[in-house]
């Protein structure tokens, strides 16, 4: 059973920082590919930031270098580190697991989803 717990979340200021954590249960025999989505009322879910393998990242074009996804294994967690937020970045920001291959950016082709945690930026 896979489970995917975010918290983190809240509300800060144009320019501030927050960084979001996942915590996981995962078979632990496996090797997951973990992601951040976020989605704003009206759009659709979109990529924020993948880890996968021995540690590859890819970020949604939208990040330029603001955001930070890390992982650490002692505390299952995985982590999305946001400097510079801007009201643009105001979402339900989720994090998602898979154990194969899924095709990112796309959200359908990850298997896990934790509840979401708002992420909200005022200017």
């Amino acid at each position: 059973h896979v489970q995917l717990v975010e918290s983190g979340g809240g509300s800060v200021q144009d320019g501030g920082s927050l960084r979001l954590s996942c915590k996981f249960s995962v078979d632990t025999n496996s090797r997951y590919c973990m992601a951040w989505f976020r989605q704003a009322p009206g759009k659709e879910r979109e990529g924020v930031a993948v880890l996968i393998g021995h540690g590859t990242t890819y970020y949604g074009d939208f990040v330029k270098g603001r955001f930070t996804i890390s992982l650490d294994n002692a505390k299952s967690t995985v982590y999305l580190h946001m400097t510079n937020l801007n009201p643009e970045d105001t979402a339900m920001y989720f994090c998602a697991g898979d154990r194969g291959e899924p095709r990112w950016p796309t959200a359908s082709t990850f298997a896990y989803w934790g509840q979401g945690t708002q992420v909200t930026v005022s200017s």
